[in-house]
């Protein structure tokens, strides 16, 4: 058993030797939702017309891109990789539907040709990732510049504002009789199918193993390359289906659509405590994240608040989780070496 092996079935064991409501309730992702509805909270008594229905619609609407990537995000960075292209494939996406719009093909076509556009770029991404062997943050920047040069050398400066009036209206539309607008549902659709993938599926455990250790992931009949490279298949395609949503929801196709995006969601994910170093992380603690930065930089604009403003607090907020997080994971392992008989002798009266 090699020493990173070792370590990692040595923090599996320390995980689970607790009780099950304190592995439920006492972890970064519940104190995550616990101050995700505190923030609600403060804000609907405290900011104007945050309580208003409208403002739930306007924030779902900023927030749909990223909740969107954020599920395929976070299995990556499980595995212990990481896809920084995403928010230039959001772009590219979007200017190559605007493009086939704009010669005449159905709007349903662009968008399925938008889609393959994330098959192929999420591939790429996988080969070079997994078969070529080369590090994904290496190639991630790579393709994120390559995607941005394809998707500006296709459009320039200009935009295509043309699309179909039924497909602009639904991108905006609410569910009957609600604020809400339709884009939740494909995306509760996707957190369905990845939460059953991560939680429920021999898939989602080799996912957890990888980010533990890949050797030991390999032993246990895992196929450490697959697995990887499908995920980043997933995040082209998602990020793809996020690019049209985007070019619906504001009605323009540019080569600058998204740009800085994925800056976001992997904050986003990791606020919400999936591990960077990979092996650990929770979907609803990612959901959470997403949310809370939405209701965070919506009060905030509400209340008058400089974007400027909006982002010192927006990254105070995650790097305070990751010293707290390292703070925490310190301690246990502190505590770790501290034999038992001294833990109760220091307890004893």
């Amino acid at each position: 058993m090699t020493a990173t092996t070792a370590t990692a079935t040595t923090r599996v064991i320390r995980e689970h030797d607790r009780p099950l409501w304190h592995r439920v309730l006492f972890t970064r992702e519940m104190a995550i939702i616990a101050l995700l509805i505190l923030v609600v909270i403060v804000a609907m008594s405290t900011v104007r017309g945050f309580a208003q229905p409208i403002t739930l619609n306007y924030l779902l609407l900023d927030v749909a891109p990223i909740l969107l990537i954020a599920l395929p995000m976070a299995l990556i960075m499980a595995t212990g990789e990481i896809d920084l292209s995403v928010g230039s494939m959001v772009g590219l996406a979007s200017v190559v539907t605007g493009v086939l719009t704009q010669a005449g093909a159905p709007f349903e076509v662009a968008a399925l040709a938008a889609l393959a556009v994330g098959v192929v770029g999420g591939a790429v991404n996988g080969f070079l990732v997994t078969v070529v062997g080369l590090p994904s943050l290496a190639v991630t920047i790579g393709t994120l510049a390559l995607f941005r040069g394809l998707a500006v050398g296709l459009l320039g400066t200009t935009a295509v504002t043309d699309f179909p009036e039924m497909w602009t209206a639904l991108a905006k539309a609410k569910i009957a009789g609600t604020t809400i607008p339709y884009i939740t549902v494909p995306f509760l659709v996707l957190l369905v199918i990845f939460v059953v993938l991560l939680h429920f599926t021999p898939f989602g455990r080799g996912i957890y193993a990888i980010g533990l250790s890949k050797d030991a992931a390999r032993f246990s009949g895992v196929h450490v390359e697959r697995t990887k490279f499908i995920l980043f298949v997933l995040a082209g395609v998602v990020a793809a289906f996020a690019g049209i949503f985007f070019t619906l929801r504001f009605g323009s196709a540019r080569g600058d659509n998204a740009t800085g995006l994925e800056l976001q969601v992997i904050a986003a994910v990791v606020l919400g405590g999936v591990s960077v170093f990979g092996g650990r992380g929770q979907l609803h603690g990612v959901v959470a994240a997403v949310l809370l930065i939405g209701v965070l930089s919506s009060g905030l604009r509400l209340a008058n608040v400089t974007s400027d403003v909006i982002n010192i607090i927006t990254g105070g907020l995650l790097v305070a989780s990751v010293v707290a997080a390292s703070l925490l994971a310190w301690a246990q392992r502190l505590r770790a070496r501290i034999p038992p008989s001294r833990l109760t002798a220091s307890s004893a009266p």
